[in-house]
């Protein structure tokens, strides 16, 4: 990830409004920031929340608070819990998130 036309900025992520986003079953809350080419999100899945579709775009997805499963394209689960990163390329190893309990994530892509 090459970082571009993002001068120095912090975020109060409390004044940032949520967006709903739907799952499967649940929903997702995102706080978004997007400067340059990037996007940076404070995102909270509900307890039951499954991802409504694969992705592919790339991240560094860092688990804050809970407990989330990520599942790539070709059948590999990996349980994250805080503490917890990944990092994926854009166009490589197409994943999707669920989680039983609920889950607060940091986002960069």
């Amino acid at each position: 990830m090459k970082i571009q036309n993002v001068p120095f900025c912090t975020i109060e992520w409390d004044t940032i409004k949520p967006t709903t986003h739907p799952g499967v079953t649940g929903e997702a809350y995102w706080r978004t920031f997007e400067m340059g080419n990037i996007r940076v999100r404070m995102v909270e899945y509900t307890p039951g929340y499954f991802a409504d579709h694969w992705c592919d775009r790339g991240h560094v997805l860092y688990v804050m608070e809970g407990e989330l499963v990520t599942e790539l394209e070709d059948g590999r689960e990996f349980i994250l819990k805080p503490g917890t990163s990944y990092q994926v390329a854009d166009g490589i190893d197409p994943h999707r998130s669920h989680t039983e309990k609920g889950a607060k994530l940091f986002i960069v892509d």
